[in-house]
């Protein structure tokens, strides 16, 4: 998707997108991060805290009744205000009931150079969770969470058989000549290792468009919206610029069979990881 500054807009051409992916034949759809409005990360602006809603609230309100309608899953991300003073970057996931089935908050809060999100957000405090849905367990993750190899074991390790990561992630523009393909490759490459260790699908699901705030040149989204399989092979992989539907199967005996060939989790020496949960080891 892109995104306008109108959040209105945005959450009815959400609505639509969904609609038009379970008349494709979609089981469970994830929308971008933080859907609703442009990225206002790249900017702090204790103004901006007016964008976020409380859960349940008007995104999961209109997402619920199309999953209710179309008996789909939808993940919906949203920025939650959880109290005054207090918000998370978060994913609601709505069941084919159309009622919120729970709610990961994004555990990892970066900041960097107009990705200034430690001004706004308060770091998950509901660990890395799965959901049962009609089509199996899954789990989502947001964005800065997808360089990290433990949100993604531990996910897999409850059940999951697909991590969805939505996203906002995208070129500076002045770095995208000199640094733009390392920086997508590296972004995929992390996310399709998820995929082979834990013998998983992942999809992650990224917007589109270039979203330039008054007073800077903005963030140029790679778009690249990808699903890859239980060993990394990627079965569907959107543009860089344009809106699209991305569409593909989960079939759990690929998942059966890649575990069992490549038995990663059978082989763990979970006996000598003491030290894994430290900071650093001296």
């Amino acid at each position: 998707m892109k995104a306008s500054a109108d959040a209105d807009e945005n959450l009815n051409r959400a609505v639509s997108f969904v609609e038009q992916a379970a008349a494709m034949g979609a089981h469970v759809v994830c929308l971008p991060e933080l859907f609703r409005s442009q990225y206002f990360c790249q900017r702090e602006d204790a103004s901006l805290f007016d964008l976020a809603e409380s859960v349940p609230g008007p995104s999961t309100a209109a997402l619920g009744r199309i999953a209710l309608e179309k008996k789909i899953t939808v993940i919906a991300p949203v920025f939650e205000r959880r109290a005054a003073g207090l918000y998370h970057n978060s994913a609601a996931v709505i069941d084919a009931e159309g009622r919120i089935a729970g709610i990961y908050r994004k555990m990892h809060i970066p900041d960097d150079p107009a990705y200034y999100e430690k001004f706004y957000f308060t770091p998950g405090d509901l660990g890395f969770r799965v959901f049962d849905t009609p089509a199996g367990k899954i789990g989502t993750l947001i964005c800065w969470d997808q360089w990290y190899p433990e949100g993604a074991r531990l996910t897999a390790l409850r059940g999951a058989n697909v991590i969805f990561y939505p996203t906002a992630i995208g070129w500076h523009p002045h770095e995208k000549e000199q640094y733009g393909t390392a920086q997508r490759d590296a972004w995929q490459t992390i996310q399709r290792s998820h995929s082979i260790a834990n013998g998983v699908y992942v999809a992650a699901v990224n917007r589109v468009g270039h979203e330039k705030p008054d007073d800077g040149a903005g963030i140029e989204f790679w778009g690249s919206s990808f699903i890859s399989d239980p060993f990394g092979v990627v079965i569907a992989e959107g543009s860089v610029d344009r809106e699209e539907i991305l569409l593909a199967e989960v079939d759990p005996a690929r998942i059966e069979d890649v575990r069992r060939n490549w038995p990663f989790l059978r082989d763990r020496r979970i006996d000598a990881y003491a030290g894994i949960d430290q900071r650093f080891l001296e």
